[in-house]
């Protein structure tokens, strides 16, 4: 289990959060809802340690992460991938995964994760043998997801996920979350498509100016006035 109590993160003088707390239980998919500037991607990089807190506390399985380095909370399984992809261009799309999986924890079983994830995205293995440059972007995006699954995370944090994609991508990309939320992984998502996100969700937070305005199961939150206003147009 993922649990974050009281966290607060300045950029400089800008009080980027302010006492998020916010759970995610093992095998379920946690949404953060919010406007650009809300804080989520924020959020995410401080769990994976690319940022560090001011005050409060991150732990995963009882293990406190807040001072620990980005790759050892990686290997404990929190595993991120960040809006923009940050892929190798210059390496091939085998490549790509399998640098992902050199850390011991994840380096026995990384043929058969590869094979997992070209089952799960068949034109990564069509595309095996290109340059990751060559992908167009909901296939970087694919690659993204499939490195991430590549460093065999018990907590898996994807922030938007779908952005800058076609719509029949981003059916591609949701249907993706769904079939890893079947197969029981625990996820963390950030992303703009609220409707989306929601339906696939089983809890969610509101975060707004950094701050948490709203939490409950994600089906109720389809329903909350105040989101279907701000987040879903009606």
């Amino acid at each position: 289990m993922l649990r974050v109590e009281n966290l607060t993160v300045y950029y400089g003088a800008f009080r980027a959060l302010e006492d998020v707390s916010l759970v995610v239980p093992e095998g379920q998919v946690v949404s953060i809802v919010g406007a650009n500037g809300a804080g989520k991607s924020t959020l995410l990089n401080t769990v994976s340690g690319l940022l560090r807190p001011s005050r409060g506390s991150i732990s995963f399985d009882g293990v406190e992460l807040t001072a620990l380095p980005p790759h050892r909370i990686a290997r404990l399984g929190v595993v991120q991938v960040p809006e923009g992809r940050s892929l190798f261009d210059d390496m091939s799309v085998r490549d790509n995964l399998l640098c992902a999986a050199m850390h011991p924890r994840a380096r026995p079983y990384r043929l058969r994760t590869l094979e997992e994830v070209f089952a799960l995205f068949p034109v990564l293995k069509e595309r095996a043998g290109q340059l990751a440059r060559t992908l167009s972007g909901g296939e970087r995006q694919m690659l993204a997801i499939g490195r991430g699954l590549m460093a065999q995370p018990k907590v898996l944090m994807l922030d938007e996920p779908s952005l800058g994609l076609a719509p029949l991508v981003v059916r591609q990309i949701f249907e993706s979350v769904r079939q890893l939320k079947d197969r029981g992984l625990t996820i963390l998502l950030v992303e703009q498509n609220v409707r989306q996100s929601l339906t696939i969700s089983d809890y969610a937070y509101v975060l707004e100016v950094g701050r948490v305005v709203l939490e409950g199961p994600a089906h109720e939150m389809l329903r909350n006035p105040h989101v279907r206003e701000a987040y879903l147009g009606h």
